[in-house]
Parts: C-alpha cells; structure tokens; sequence
C-alpha cells in the first residue's frame, strides 16, 4: 500500500526507538494507530508531520517506555474493529507490564474458547501495539509464533526480553 492508497491521518508524528522508527497517528483525542518500521518504511514516510498533544504525549510515553522508566501507558487510544477483535483488544489492554497470555487463554476471556486462529488474527490487526500490548501474546508453551509489527519476529523478542518475559 502506497501513502496514497491509504487514508491522510489527521495528525502524525514519527519517533526513534530501538526496534526503528515509530507513526502515529491520532485524531483530536486520541491514538488512532501505530505503526513500526518494517525494512525501512512506514505506511506515511512520505506525509510530513503534523503533531498535537496527543501525539506529543504518546511520543513522551513510549520514550520512558523504551528507557525502562514506564510500566503502563496511559494516553488515550480509539481502537476500531469488529466485536470480537474489540473482545481481544480490550483484553490485551488490561495485561501490564512483564505479563503475558496464550493465544488460547485469550479466546477464554473473550468468550470464544477454542478459536485460536482467530485470536491470533485479532491479535495481528491490533492497531496500536506496544501501547496495546499484543506482544505480550505467546504459545500456551511460551513459545514465539509470529509477530506481525516491525520486522516481525525479532521486533517481539526485543520487546518481550525489554519487558523480562520469559519466552522459547
């Protein structure tokens, strides 16, 4: 997808991290999306920026994240989806720091036992990760099976290791 096959977010700001450059992208009130660089491109390199407050303080908070100084975040986000990747979403959200859940335990709490790859799907479109934690999302034996953000894989081994999950 091209910047202008994709829709011109209304506020976007860029930052550096050590898993590549972070966009976000929000509206008057809150984070509507972030995205991690994935073989040296985001969804809106070719916008210029276009900070608010919002923005400026998510930037704020992912910062003290990555310096180990943050545990939670508290910015405001507007995730959208259909109900059950909302179910997932607002389930991934109440997971803190260090913490960490099965695909299977997942679909548990969201009511869908049994419906891992559907879990995993939701847990794949998550809008805005990091801040909604879906890396926290392992194998019921801990183990790694993907990760859609960034460069895949090794983006959620830093971040779980960032974290001090235990993973295989």
């Amino acid at each position: 997808m091209t910047a202008s096959t994709l829709t011109i977010p209304d506020y976007l700001l860029r930052v550096d991290s050590p898993i590549g450059r972070l966009e976000l992208t929000a509206d008057d009130d809150a984070v509507l999306s972030l995205s991690i660089e994935g073989g040296g491109t985001l969804p809106h390199d070719a916008l210029p920026e276009k900070p608010n407050a919002v923005l400026t303080e998510a930037a704020r908070q992912l910062t003290e994240y990555f310096d180990g100084k943050r545990k939670e975040f508290d910015v405001p986000v507007k995730l959208v989806g259909t109900p059950f990747q909302m179910s997932i979403w607002q389930s991934l959200a109440t997971l803190g720091h260090g913490e960490f859940i099965s695909y299977g335990e997942l679909g548990v709490l969201a009511g869908r036992p049994g419906s891992g790859r559907a879990v995993g799907g939701a847990v794949g479109a998550n809008p805005i990760p990091i801040i909604v934690g879906c890396h926290r999302v392992l194998a019921s034996n801990q183990k790694i099976t993907g990760y859609s953000g960034g460069n895949g894989i090794p983006t959620k081994v830093w971040l779980l290791d960032h974290e001090s999950i235990g993973h295989l």
